[in-house]
C-alpha cells in the first residue's frame, strides 16, 4: 500500500443559541447534537496521536458567512499537527485569512463547483498543497451519470456532488469532478458520502475507490467510521490516503492509539 496511512479526527463547528462556536454530531448530515469545545477536542486530539486535524464550519456556506476566525485561530493555538479548515470559503482573500488564522490547508465545497476557477486561484497564490477540495457526494440510482459503479446491493449507482453542507444537488457527477478538481490545481480531495454521515456502517467504499481510480491526487475517506476495522477496510479495499472519523473518536468508543494498533497488527502501515 505503499506510504503510511493518515488517521485525521474531524469536528464539525456550528454555532450554539448564545451565539458561542460548539461542535456538533450528527447523521446524514442532519439531527445534529452538542458534542463538545471546539478548543478543547483540539487540545486533546494534539497530544492524542493524530495526524492531522480537520475543523469544519458546517453551516458558514449555507448561510453565506464567512468561517469563524477567531475560532480557527483559538484551535490553531493548540493543534500542532496539520490543521485544515472548511467552511464558507468562496475567494482567495477568504483562503489567505483562513491561511493567516493558522490553518495549514483550506477545504472548500460550494465555493469551488460554484466557480471552479477558485481552485486554480488558489493552488497558484498558495500552493497545491493548501488546496482540499471537499467532495459532498450522494447515491442516485438514475441515468443523469457519467460514471456508474455497482453497489454492495449489486445496484448501478452514481454519485452526485452536493453543496451547501449536502442540502442541495448539483447534477454534477462526483467522479468528474474529482478529475476536474484534480486538473485544476487541487492538491486533496476530501471524500464525504451524505449517505453514510453519522451512521457507523462504514465508509461508502464504492464511492471512494471510485474516486481513487480516477486521480493520483491524495484522498481522504470520510463519513461512516465506525470501528478501526471500517479504515482497514477502506484503506485495502478503496486504497483511500487517509482516514477520517469523528463520532468513535469523540465518545472515546475508540482511541488514536487503539486505532493505529489495530491498524499495524493488520499490516496497513501507519505512523506510530
Amino acid at each position: 500500500m505503499g506510504l503510511t496511512k493518515r488517521i485525521i479526527p474531524c469536528i464539525d463547528v456550528d454555532t450554539d443559541e448564545h451565539g458561542d462556536a460548539a461542535v456538533y454530531t450528527g447523521v446524514n448530515f442532519e439531527n445534529l447534537e452538542y458534542t463538545g469545545d471546539p478548543v478543547e477536542l483540539a487540545k486533546r486530539y494534539n497530544t492524542a496521536g493524530a495526524d492531522e486535524f480537520v475543523f469544519l464550519d458546517i453551516t458558514a456556506s449555507a448561510e453565506g458567512r464567512e468561517t469563524m476566525l477567531e475560532v480557527v485561530n483559538a484551535v490553531a493555538d493548540e493543534c500542532f499537527i496539520p490543521l485544515t479548515v472548511g467552511g464558507g470559503i468562496r475567494t482567495t482573500a477568504d483562503v489567505k485569512e483562513t491561511l493567516r488564522a493558522g490553518a495549514d490547508k483550506v477545504s472548500i465545497t460550494t465555493g469551488a463547483l460554484d466557480r471552479p476557477e477558485l481552485i486554480e486561484e488558489g493552488a497558484a497564490a498558495f500552493g497545491s498543497q493548501c488546496i482540499v477540495i471537499s467532495i459532498d457526494a450522494r447515491r442516485r440510482a438514475d441515468d443523469a451519470g457519467d460514471h456508474y459503479v455497482t453497489d454492495e446491493d449489486g445496484e448501478s449507482v452514481w454519485f452526485e456532488c452536493t453543496k451547501k453542507g449536502g442540502r442541495e444537488g448539483t447534477g454534477i457527477d462526483a467522479v468528474s469532478w474529482a478529475r476536474e478538481a484534480e486538473s485544476r490545481g487541487a492538491g486533496e480531495l476530501f471524500v464525504n458520502s451524505i449517505d453514510r454521515d453519522g451512521t457507523k456502517d462504514g465508509y461508502d467504499v464504492p464511492l471512494v475507490r471510485a474516486i481513487c481510480e480516477a486521480v493520483s491526487t491524495p484522498v481522504i475517506a470520510s463519513s461512516g467510521c465506525g470501528s478501526p476495522e471500517d479504515m482497514r477496510e477502506v484503506f485495502t479495499e478503496a486504497n483511500a490516503d487517509a482516514g477520517l472519523a469523528a463520532s468513535i473518536f469523540h465518545f472515546d468508543e475508540y482511541s488514536i492509539e487503539e486505532t493505529k494498533a489495530y491498524l499495524d497488527e493488520h499490516d496497513v502501515p501507519v505512523r506510530r
